[in-house]
């Protein structure tokens, strides 16, 4: 059998039916790290009226908040793996329960080859080529995720969930999206009215709304289509994932993370190259510590929380609080910022200072 390579938001199926996606790049050698996202309802049945999807016959649910995380802990534990950097075990498959594999390249190319069956993939479709025509990437350069991916989407109500892959594409593609977000056509950018957030609950503490939809604009990533087709707006969303070139598991086996408690600060963007992905690192210069352990060498932020992915740019000046680590290899010893899932979730926030 040839080696198993996977990256964030590949997909790894169980012979159990339980379907889970890769979460980033740092993996342990002969496992994946990974969210369980949907369980056959054999498996599991959720009240929430948006966790349902069909394929076919078959019915499935999709898993919110820590609902997989005590699902997989309290009925599946063999789908949990030992982390030696965090001496903890995290949600994930060892290689060798890994039943299928799905991509969503490979699922991108399949939808593409074929003339479009429904109004759904017919608007898949047509926003690809419009990115495309302005962008000038291709086909290989995209791929899908969720129900796309997996083939439960409903054409009439699903949203485009698409993947970019490499920074130096999603460039390109950023600065497609912003000349055709002016250009008054079919594609908006989705944080331009305050409709995006309109009857959503809001949890954070130290991040307002309208400073939630002042960082999501500029991202790009998030978009509007309104598809005449259809007579409806879909939502679509454009996912950044490295290039195999630009994939390193900074934490091997050697590596340990420490927990050093809650810290507050205020800090420069010094180098954001791995800020779209997850997890997202932003370098950093302290400038000055609120509150917290008094330490200095504090070298990054980084954020596993999808909210704080492309949040700041280099040489933006930041407020950011959340967990302080010590990173410890044969190499070198520092600290740093780590925004995660956790009990204090709502109170984490990496923002620029207006």
């Amino acid at each position: 059998m040839a080696p198993l390579r996977l990256r964030d938001r590949d997909a790894i199926i169980t012979e159990e039916g339980l379907i889970f996606r890769v979460y980033g790049y740092f993996h342990p050698p002969e496992a994946y790290v990974c969210d369980v996202e949907y369980a056959p309802s054999t498996l599991f049945r959720s009240p929430d009226p948006r966790a349902l999807r069909v394929k076919g016959s078959e019915v499935y649910y999709k898993f919110y908040g820590d609902e997989g995380l005590r699902f997989v802990r309290e009925k599946y534990p063999r789908y949990t793996v030992f982390y030696e950097p965090l001496q903890e075990r995290l949600v994930g498959v060892p290689k060798s329960y890994v039943w299928k594999i799905r991509k969503p390249i490979k699922r991108f190319a399949q939808l593409m080859e074929r003339p479009p069956k429904d109004l759904l993939l017919n608007a898949l479709h047509r926003v690809f080529k419009t990115v495309a025509d302005r962008s000038g990437l291709s086909e290989g350069d995209f791929g899908v995720f969720g129900s796309l991916l997996h083939s439960f989407y409903h054409p009439k109500f699903s949203d485009l969930d698409f993947t970019i892959y490499g920074k130096r594409k999603l460039d390109r593609l950023s600065e497609a999206l912003g000349e055709l977000y002016q250009g008054g056509g079919p594609l908006q950018n989705e944080f331009d009215s305050e409709d995006a957030i309109k009857g959503k609950s809001w949890r954070f503490l130290n991040y307002s709304p309208k400073e939630y939809l002042w960082h999501q604009r500029r991202k790009m990533v998030y978009a509007l289509f309104a598809d005449k087709e259809s007579g409806r707006v879909i939502k679509t969303e454009f996912e950044p994932v490295k290039d195999w070139d630009e994939i390193c598991n900074e934490y091997g086996q050697d590596a340990r993370i420490m927990k050093r408690g809650w810290i507050k600060a205020l800090a420069r963007i010094t180098e954001g190259y791995d800020a779209p992905f997850i997890p997202s690192i932003y370098q950093i210069e302290i400038m000055k510590l609120l509150e917290g352990p008094r330490v200095w060498d504090i070298q990054r932020v980084i954020s596993y929380l999808e909210e704080f992915r492309m949040q700041a740019n280099r040489d933006e000046e930041v407020y950011v609080e959340g967990n302080l680590e010590q990173v410890t290899t044969s190499k070198r010893t520092f600290h740093q910022i780590t925004l995660t899932y956790g009990p204090r979730y709502y109170e984490q926030v990496l923002k620029v200072l207006s």
